[in-house]
């Protein structure tokens, strides 16, 4: 069912996003997914926790562009003054990043064990790793055969044994889409990636809840300010979707930016997001 619902949001983001200089009414969108505007409006608010109509305000570039010119707070005092959700968290609250260190890089999994299943969620389906260490992987799967995702992470990992555990890796991909209003263990991330990667990704995760960065501002933020195509490049490996926040990354110009997992979902987990912080 939430497959089901989010083809459908997904098909209106990028109506929306097609028309959204002509500022599409209720009707209009509805009409594209075949829905009543009272259904419609259901379905959307349940899924984005704001209107449609509070949804277009972030999708536009202005808004975009508006958010890039932010400075960025510090993730406490941005929690403390806008009073976050449990659903709203942000990230390096409750988010534990370790690297492999450089033997168990050289090794590439050699005696690891990976758990690995392929779950609905909110933004569609996800494939997700995970070790006795923490999280390896997780990917939007909405592009791929299940077969396709396994073989990724077995790419990713060439050592290492895998096992489907769908019983495990379900109680933690619904921690992650629906994390729990108290909790003082966070969440284990445990990545392969390069000394550089690593300094990206953990300056990904200080991206407040809502607010984007550039990718010039990543690479200032990681001592290399004349290496914002490598920046690109770090980003595009993220090998763990949604926690690490690389969605919340764009343009200068207020673009979206490339993203592994599709456009769409770029647009729906930044505008869900900004949508929140409007409301």
């Amino acid at each position: 069912m939430a497959s089901t619902d989010y083809q459908k949001i997904a098909h209106a983001i990028g109506y929306i996003r097609a028309n959204h200089k002509q500022q599409p009414s209720l009707e209009d969108i509805a009409a594209q997914v075949h829905l009543s505007p009272y259904h419609f409006q259901r379905l959307f608010c349940r899924w984005a926790g704001v209107s449609p109509k509070r949804f277009l305000q972030a999708l536009t570039l202005q808004h975009a562009k508006s958010l890039l010119k932010q400075p960025h707070a510090t993730t406490m005092a941005t929690s403390a003054e806008l009073g976050l959700s449990s659903s709203s968290r942000l990230y390096d609250h409750f988010v534990q990043l370790n690297a492999l260190t450089p033997l168990e890089y050289k090794q590439q999994g050699l005696g690891v064990l990976i758990d690995y299943g392929y779950h609905n969620t909110a933004f569609g389906p996800v494939f997700i790793g995970l070790t006795e260490k923490g999280i390896c992987h997780l990917s939007f799967a909405q592009h791929y055969s299940p077969a396709e995702l396994l073989a990724q992470l077995q790419a990713e990992w060439p050592q290492a044994n895998f096992r489907a555990n769908p019983v495990h890796t379900a109680a933690v991909v619904a921690r992650i889409f629906n994390p729990p209003k108290n909790t003082d263990k966070p969440l284990s991330l445990w990545v392969r990636g390069t000394n550089f990667q690593i300094n990206v990704w953990q300056a990904l995760l200080r991206i407040p809840y809502g607010q984007v960065s550039s990718y010039g501002a990543i690479a200032s933020q990681v001592h290399k300010p004349k290496a914002a195509r490598a920046v690109g490049g770090a980003i595009g490996a993220n090998p763990i979707a949604f926690i690490i926040p690389c969605h919340r990354v764009l343009q200068q110009s207020g673009g979206l930016g490339g993203f592994r997992w599709g456009e769409v979902t770029k647009h729906a987990l930044l505008a869900k997001e900004s949508a929140v912080m409007l409301d």
